[in-house]
């Protein structure tokens, strides 16, 4: 019998390191990165095309190699940074496994140029699928410069399996912000098609996060600062009212890594209890320092990934780290106990005369006659609903958009539509409707009672008012007499540029004023109360969210978003007209009983069941 157990031949297991180390076009720019850093540059250059398919290169000016070190660091295992088993004990460089440029070579053509600053020329290095072609002399800048080019040319089942370019480019800019914000005093420029997609001179933590998502982030930001013998903790976190529901700005780095821990942001995040909503999700870039022994970063393959020894105390400190800063600015109610707040008063003037206290008494007050309460007294706009007999008289015609009586002061009026012959057994008596504990709305039919949420049902209203017009009519928007301008992150200005048209479906009017800033000319009806920059940002955040249904267009998923954000919460107080309207225009819609995301907006019981119910 034969030996069936044989060494792999070297081109075979760099492409499975490979599998692990460079799973898309985004890993390639992280290892190419850290190498930089590692080399000490102080200008990096990276420059992408076609979302990095056809194109990565990175240009440093780092300490640059030597021909012999230009050949050996595409080696398996060849590496600077470890020299024995203890090394790996007070790891503080990136780059240590010697994986990367061996796995990045062996499924693309690589051309590596690098020129120490005492030699007098570099050299060239070609490889192309771990088939090393030539080595030569070439005249370049001091520094390194790396092409990696045709990812994935060797392994073609690989390449299939990558997704959009819009996709793969918004994965190379997460890992791109990672490195850029944990070296804020080193400058990175980045060239996407030959333009410039960001570029961030040398400065400090707070400058760096501005330039990379926006001016705005200067005012959302608040220091985080603990020192203890176990962890140095420093960074920023966001106001709770910044929170959103999407992830993307939550950022751990352990002595200058990028790292993940659920753990650590289970801290953060319980730190903002109370503070932002349950579906929401704080901001926070964290700096933690540690004794370099008390950590493993070797535990996972992209080395994204860090075992800490003590990790409980260090989930301790940091949460009460976060929760000082909270309360440090005044984003948390709090109380002084140590000022007795009895004695708090302002001292009488001496020129001021004492006056004694009277008491005025009404002989004619009669406490038995009904009086109104000024309180409750309410006024609305002058067009008021037309006079119904009953709901028969209202459905034999749709109310138009003019007899509908909108929300005082409340963005987004009610709007009807066609009426579903389907749903005349459910006409409720008009003006025969309550509203319960500031959330549900109760009425009765000739066969049984309804209560309906009026979240839901104010959805269902907003978003067939949306859908209404002809699909080759824009909704009218309004134009602004000082048109706004707006910064937005530069994920969320992609983002919008793709979403662009079905903004204007909607009725915004913006153009684009270059580097991520934009001017809003025109909006929506009804929409003038609002800050439109925040506005947008949120819309755009919740049409981020995942799970959206394949089968729906995207003016269909716009409208079904803004209705979500211009609704009716559940606890705001409604008038009695603001019920009937509300009650109305819900059963003028096609779908009165479903909610834009599948939720009953309704729930009837019919007079029968409530005879059973009372054994009547």
């Amino acid at each position: 019998m034969h030996d069936i157990i044989r060494l792999l031949p070297d081109s075979v297991a760099n492409q499975i390191a490979a599998g692990e180390v460079v799973q898309r076009p985004a890993s390639a720019v992280k290892e190419l990165l850290e190498n930089t850093i590692d080399a000490g540059a102080t200008d990096i250059k990276l420059i992408i095309r076609e979302s990095g398919k056809l194109l990565i290169q990175v240009i440093d000016n780092g300490c640059g190699m030597s021909e012999r070190d230009a050949r050996m660091c595409f080696e398996r295992h060849a590496t600077s940074k470890i020299q024995n088993a203890g090394d790996l004990l007070s790891i503080r460089t990136l780059g240590f496994r010697g994986e990367a440029l061996a796995s990045i070579a062996s499924i693309a053509q690589v051309e590596l140029k690098t020129k120490r600053f005492e030699d007098e020329i570099g050299t060239c290095l070609l490889i192309e699928g771990t088939e090393f072609k030539e080595q030569y002399p070439v005249n370049c800048q001091n520094g390194t410069s790396v092409s990696v080019k045709n990812l994935f040319f060797n392994v073609p089942a690989r390449r299939n399996f990558l997704k959009s370019n819009t996709l793969e480019l918004k994965y190379i800019i997460e890992e791109f912000f990672r490195v850029a914000l944990v070296h804020p005093d080193i400058a990175f420029t980045f060239y996407n098609q030959e333009k410039i997609l960001f570029q961030v001179g040398a400065g400090n933590l707070k400058l760096r996060i501005t330039n990379l998502f926006g001016s705005s982030y200067g005012q959302r930001l608040i220091p985080v600062e603990q020192q203890t013998a176990l962890i140095n903790i420093s960074g920023y976190i966001g106001k709770p009212e910044f929170a959103k529901k999407t992830r993307g700005e939550q950022y751990f780095f352990t002595n200058g890594r990028y790292m993940k821990s659920a753990y650590l942001h289970h801290a953060v995040e319980g730190a903002f209890k109370e503070l932002i909503p349950d579906d929401s999700v704080p901001s926070y870039f964290i700096y933690m320092e540690v004794d370099p022994q008390t950590i493993d970063v070797n535990i996972h393959p992209t080395k994204t990934e860090i075992n800490f020894q003590d990790i409980k105390s260090i989930y301790a400190i940091l949460h009460a780290a976060v929760k000082q800063s909270i309360g440090k600015f005044n984003l948390s109610p709090s109380l002084d106990f140590d000022v007795e707040q009895s004695m708090n008063y302002t001292p009488i003037p001496e020129d001021q005369p004492v006056k004694q206290p009277t008491i005025t008494v009404n002989p004619d007050y009669n406490p038995f006659e009904k009086r109104t309460d000024p309180q409750t007294r309410f006024t609305f706009p002058s067009k008021q609903l037309p006079s119904i007999q009953g709901w028969q008289d209202l459905y034999a015609k749709p109310p138009s958009q003019a007899d509908i009586n909108p929300f005082p002061e409340k963005p987004g009026d009610i709007a009807g539509g066609a009426w579903d012959r389907k749903h005349e057994e459910v006409q409720p008596e008009r003006k025969k409707c309550f509203q319960v504990r500031d959330s549900f709305l109760v009425t009765y039919t000739q066969t049984g009672v309804i209560v309906i949420d009026q979240q839901h049902a104010h959805e269902r209203i907003l978003y067939e008012r949306f859908l209404s017009r002809e699909p080759s009519e824009p909704s009218p928007g309004q134009h602004q007499l000082i048109p706004q301008t707006i910064s937005l992150s530069p994920g969320n200005a992609q983002f919008f540029r793709e979403w662009q048209d079905q903004f204007r479906e909607m009725g915004f009017e913006i153009d684009d004023f270059g580097k991520d800033t934009f001017v809003v000319h025109a909006i929506p009806m009804h929409l003038e109360n609002l800050n439109i920059g925040l506005f947008i940002e949120s819309l755009l955040e919740s049409l981020k969210l995942p799970g959206h249904e394949q089968n729906i267009s995207q003016i269909q998923l716009m409208a079904k978003s803004m209705a979500m954000k211009l609704t009716i919460k559940r606890g705001r107080k409604l008038h009695q007209e603001e019920v009937n309207s509300l009650v109305e225009n819900l059963f003028a819609c096609k779908v009165p009983d479903v909610s834009p995301d599948g939720k009953p907006t309704m729930v009837m019981m019919s007079f029968d069941e409530l005879n059973r119910k009372f054994k009547i």
